[in-house]
């Protein structure tokens, strides 16, 4: 009897998997990767290797 129910559930599964593929529902699909994080230095107090200074025009 317990082979039967078995039975039974294995052929339930195979069919709802027959039926979900036909709406391209892939149960086994793999995970998608994670996406890749990366960090970045905070300057803090540190201050630029070079200035540079700009004035303006004489004409402006």
């Amino acid at each position: 009897m317990q082979a039967l129910i078995e039975m039974l559930a294995g052929l339930i599964a195979l069919l709802a998997a027959a039926a979900l593929s036909q709406f391209g529902v892939d149960l086994n699909a793999p995970p998608k990767p994670d996406r890749e994080i990366q960090r970045v230095r905070e300057c803090g107090d540190n201050k630029p290797a070079t200035k540079v200074q700009v004035t303006a025009p004489a004409s402006c």
